[in-house]
Order: structure tokens, then sequence, then C-alpha cells
């Protein structure tokens, strides 16, 4: 990409968008855009902090990995979205992995530059520490999911996170989550077994609350899932 599509695309950032184009120029002039094939990583937990990625397109897997090697998803990010959110005010390194899940092109901007524009613009360091903020609230609601509710009642809170962050509104009224997520990554997204997250969805299925078509796609009322909650 050139200067000016690298600022069509990062205009779209929330982050970016009340920015003058000659504020948007510095940032292009210090990013570069890289493409990524399907399952590649991006960066490897403990991996030096140099980079914060924009996704121009396609889709990012964030996970950690515990020193059995088992895999907890962070988060799946699309189109749109920035990560690590961490990478602006840390040091050291990523505290996690990035793999992509498609194909995927990013605007990567080195963070030792980028600091240098925040300073000379202190409303968009306003909005870094915004964002932050929004993704310190996810991150208590989900850690409290973890601690105050059982195994089912996490597992429809996240088919419900997952509706917001990933849904297609449908005229029926009903919300389409296409079938990207087997039932292992939504285990890992909450740190339960396979066979459990089988076990819940085959029963939310039989109580109606969720219809799965022959392309494994499930649609569902995140209304009628939070009525199992009260």
């Amino acid at each position: 990409m050139n200067q000016e599509e690298i600022i069509k695309v990062l205009s779209e950032f929330m982050l970016f968008r009340d920015l003058s184009t000659e504020e948007m120029k510095v940032i292009a002039d210090i990013s570069i855009t890289r493409e990524w094939k399907k399952n590649s990583h991006i960066f490897l937990q403990g991996d030096p902090l140099e980079n914060v990625y924009f996704i121009s397109d396609g889709k990012v897997k964030v996970y950690k990995s515990d020193i059995n090697g088992r895999e907890q998803i962070v988060a799946i990010l699309k189109k749109g979205e920035m990560f690590p959110h961490v990478g602006f005010f840390r040091k050291g390194s990523y505290p996690a992995f990035a793999e992509t899940l498609e194909s995927s092109i990013l605007v990567v901007v080195p963070i030792s530059q980028f600091e240098k524009v925040l300073v000379d613009n202190p409303q968009l360091s306003i909005k870094v520490f915004k964002v932050l903020g929004e993704k310190i609230v996810d991150l208590q609601e989900r850690l409290e999911e973890q601690i105050l509710n059982n195994t089912y009642e996490q597992i429809i809170k996240l088919l419900i996170r997952l509706c917001r962050l990933h849904g297609e509104e449908q005229t029926d009224g009903t919300v389409l989550l296409k079938s990207e997520f087997t039932n292992k990554d939504l285990a890992n997204m909450i740190g339960t077994t396979r066979e459990t997250v089988s076990r819940t969805l085959t029963k939310i299925k039989k109580d109606g609350l969720v219809i799965t078509d022959e392309n494994g796609n499930m649609r569902l009322k995140p209304d009628d899932l939070l009525d199992e909650l009260i």
C-alpha cells in the first residue's frame, strides 16, 4: 500500500477518526503493510514487543500457552481491530501468540516511532487510553464470568459475546454465528474441555435455544440465551 491507501485504511479505526490529514500522514509515514497467509504466526509469546498491528483484512487469533502447552484463546480479532493493546505502554515481550485464521493484511506500526506521535498529539493519547479502558473492562467481565459462573453459564455468556462481536443479524430476529469456531476453540476461550462444550451445545440445541444448519452455522437469539441466566 502507498501512503494514501494506508491513510484510508487507518482512518476507519476509531483511534484515528478525528485526526487531520496532516496528522494521518505522519502516522502513515511510519507504517508499512504486510500480508500473512492462513495459519501464520504474526508474533510469538515472548518475542520482543516492537509493533502494533491494525487489521485491514482477515482474522487473527490471539492466545496464550501454559507450561503444559494448553491453549487459552484471549481474543478473535477481525477487520477494524488492533492488537496488542498493551503495546503502546509496555516494554519487554509480547504477552501472547498471534496467529492468522485466514489470509490477512495488516498495517504494522513500530511502537518506538508511534510513541513520538503520541507525544505530539495529546488527543490521540486520550483515545488510546479510552480503547485500553474498554479492553480492560471486557477482560474484567470475562474474569468475573469464570469466577462467578458455572461452566454452563460461561458457555451461554460466551455465545452471547460472540454474537455481539461476530454475529450477523437476520431478518427473522435471530443472529447467525458462522461455523468459524470449533468446539475446541470455544473450550479454549473459557478454559474448559471440548467435551463439556459439546455436551452443553447438545443440550441447548435440544432446548431449542440454538439451531444448527448443514454447514455448522448457528442461529440463535441472544435474549433467549440471556433468559437462561436469570
